[in-house]
This record gives C-alpha cells, sequence and structure tokens, in this order.
C-alpha cells in the first residue's frame, strides 16, 4: 500500500513548491528533503530509477525523486536529462540559440517522478510530456527554462502558476502519481 506521506527528494524550492501546490488537492501530505544524490548517465527513465533507489537508501524509507527533461525535436530528444548543464553554462537568455540553425524549434517538457516503498523496492515511474517550442526567454527567468519553452504562445514563465501547473509536464507526471496513490492506499 501506498502512504499519503510522500518524502519528497529535492533541493529546487521552485521545484519543491510547484509539486506542493499540485499534490495540495489530493490530500497528499508532502515532506521535503534536500539530499545529494549521484546521477549516472542513461535515459530519463534509468536516470529517474537510480536516484530513487540512491535516495531511498539514504533515507532508509519511501522515497519521491523527480527529474525534469527539456528534448528538441532537431536533436532527437537532446539535451533531455543533461538540459540543466546546457541551461547553466548559457543561461537563460542565450539557450534558444541552440537551435539557431535548425529549422524545428520543437520540443518535449518532460518530467518524470520515481516512488520508491524503501531500500530493496523497485521504483515505479510516472511520466508526463508536454509539446512546445524554445523561443527567446521571456517573462521572469528565476525557473529554470520555464522562460524560453513556449506552449500555445505563451511561454511558462508567463503563465500563472495554476494555468501552468493544469498543462505542464510535471502536471500531468503528478496527476498519474495521485491516480496511482488513490488505487493503492488504503
Amino acid at each position: 500500500m501506498a502512504p499519503k506521506q510522500l518524502n519528497f527528494i529535492t533541493g529546487n524550492k521552485n521545484k519543491l513548491a510547484e509539486v506542493q501546490a499540485i499534490l495540495a488537492p489530493t490530500g497528499v501530505d508532502l515532506s521535503n528533503q534536500s539530499v545529494d544524490l549521484l546521477e549516472i548517465q542513461g535515459t530519463i527513465e534509468e536516470i529517474s530509477k537510480d536516484k530513487c533507489r540512491r535516495a531511498a537508501d539514504t533515507v532508509g524509507g519511501p522515497v519521491l525523486v523527480e527529474d525534469t527533461c527539456l528534448c528538441f525535436d532537431a536533436f532527437d530528444e537532446l539535451p533531455g536529462p543533461y538540459v540543466k548543464w546546457f541551461l547553466k553554462s548559457l543561461g537563460v537568455q542565450q539557450f534558444h540559440k541552440l537551435l539557431a540553425g535548425f529549422d524545428d524549434k520543437g520540443a518535449q517538457a518532460v518530467c518524470t517522478f520515481a516512488y520508491s516503498e524503501g531500500p530493496g523496492h523497485e521504483p515505479i515511474v510516472f511520466q508526463g510530456r508536454t509539446k512546445g517550442k524554445i523561443v527567446e526567454a521571456r517573462g521572469p527567468t528565476d525557473f529554470g527554462w520555464d522562460a524560453c519553452f513556449e506552449y500555445e504562445g505563451q511561454t511558462y514563465a508567463e503563465m500563472p502558476k495554476a494555468e501552468k501547473n493544469k498543462i505542464s509536464h510535471r502536471g500531468k507526471a503528478l496527476a498519474k502519481l495521485t491516480e496511482w496513490l488513490d488505487a493503492h492506499t488504503e
């Protein structure tokens, strides 16, 4: 059985606030721990499951981890799980230049949550994807690549948070998680 309390492993305060806002109506009690975890290289799912196993071993109990990716159509889904490093090197204002030589500016925002009951338990993965495109930064630039990911005419950064949470990759992944929790909670 799944718990109604989840220990979300993240050091990102913006991510924590967004997940709390999305889960608030579900009755899930979200606690938080910041744990520095080694991340392997691999597919989105491999990275998420490995991170979840490491977190469960470190915490010694049930955990929820998240990995966010940005996949460019022109790059065959790269930078994917490595987007954090591209963004850190280029900055959000220069990020769109990665696609300057390509006609295809399409991208997918991908959020993958992995949940484990604890050490020795196989993680369960919940993934959400939102299609959009990469544009020059518009709106506040304080949350990752939100200012350069456009969905139906607005960047994530330009959207009211509640509107973004309804259509975002994170909102879609958390909807799958809450559906699973409802089916597996006493």
